[in-house]
């Protein structure tokens, strides 16, 4: 297993060029582990897609069935006082967004503080940078 960021999660549920990568990715994991904000992420996302015009309405909700059907067989890090203070730190060490940094220290916690034991599935150049510098192995 492995700790997913939402914008992989979302490019898992929609037909984007990094879909067959990931999917093959997450049939050698096994699984995947998320922070408890990834269904509210994903949605938004589809959301904004369909809204936008790059999503038609049957391909969002055939995403967000995807995403339904997912769910139950993920890992989820709750929200806590560990995953804060996290997140204030790693908001001062890198250029993050607030979510990121949710992400990013949920995948800390996953990782029991030792992020080389545990893979970081992350499309966000700016997310992926800062995973690198923490010591997680990012892929794609």
């Amino acid at each position: 297993m492995r700790f997913w960021d939402s914008s992989a999660v979302v490019s898992l549920l929609v037909d984007e060029p990094a879909r067959g990568n990931l999917l093959r990715i997450l049939e050698a994991d096994g699984g995947l582990i998320v922070w408890w904000g990834t269904p509210v992420e994903c949605v938004s996302a589809i959301a904004r897609r369909e809204r936008e015009g790059g999503l038609p309405i049957a391909g969002a909700s055939a995403a967000l069935a995807r995403l339904s059907a997912l769910e139950p067989s993920w890992a989820e890090v709750s929200p806590s006082t560990r995953v804060r203070a996290l997140a204030l730190r790693l908001l001062r060490a890198h250029a993050l967004r607030v979510s990121d940094s949710l992400q990013l220290a949920a995948a800390l916690v996953a990782a029991e503080q030792e992020p080389g034991s545990l893979g970081f599935a992350c499309l966000d150049e700016r997310l992926a940078t800062a995973a690198q510098r923490e010591g997680f192995t990012v892929v794609p």
